[in-house]
């Protein structure tokens, strides 16, 4: 099994030659990392798969774009599953406002989604009401799906202290939202 830096020569072979063999060894490593991701998100299994393999399918037909100076192969492959997560939910979202509009649909739907948004707009305050390091932090693990290790990188800080921070604001959260006290 390959080592992870050894994915962006892995990757280098597919671009340069279609290397089936590369591209399985990718596949088999990322696939069910992709697909954990894409749950995590909120996708249903069935979507988070199908998302997955169209992540892989991306990462197959654009491996020649993929820059290593820009990042590692999985920040490649988890940004392209992150944007296609996106774009679904886009795609569902203009979907649904148009079964709101509907009046034989429209009741439940509408429940439902304004739960989802009420609770949305309530996280999003009280990730704002937190300490702006901490805030940002929450930002990044869990919203841009970055590695603690990544996200001490990126910014220059300790490992510790980015775990740190992130637990804190997580038991602030988790209080906030009077969740297992």
């Amino acid at each position: 099994m390959s080592k992870p830096e050894d994915w962006s020569v892995e990757l280098a072979r597919v671009a340069r030659s279609g290397d089936r063999d590369s591209f399985l060894r990718i596949y088999d490593h990322f696939m069910p990392r992709v697909g954990r991701y894409l749950k995590g998100l909120g996708s249903p299994a069935a979507i988070a798969e199908e998302l997955a393999q169209e992540s892989l399918l991306r990462l197959w037909q654009h491996a020649a774009s993929y820059d290593q100076a820009h990042g590692a192969v999985s920040t490649w492959l988890f940004r392209i599953a992150r944007n296609l997560h996106i774009d679904r939910l886009r795609r569902d979202s203009g979907r649904a406002n148009a079964l709101l509009e509907s009046e034989e649909q429209g009741a439940d739907l509408a429940a439902n989604e304004a739960e989802r948004f009420v609770d949305c707009a309530q996280l999003r305050q009280r990730i704002d009401a937190l300490a702006p390091v901490q805030a940002r932090l929450i930002r990044m693990s869990y919203f841009e799906a970055k590695s603690h290790q990544e996200i001490a990188s990126e910014l220059g800080m300790p490992l510790g202290t980015v775990k740190s921070h992130l637990r804190r604001a997580f038991q602030r959260l988790q209080g906030d939202l009077g969740v297992g006290s």
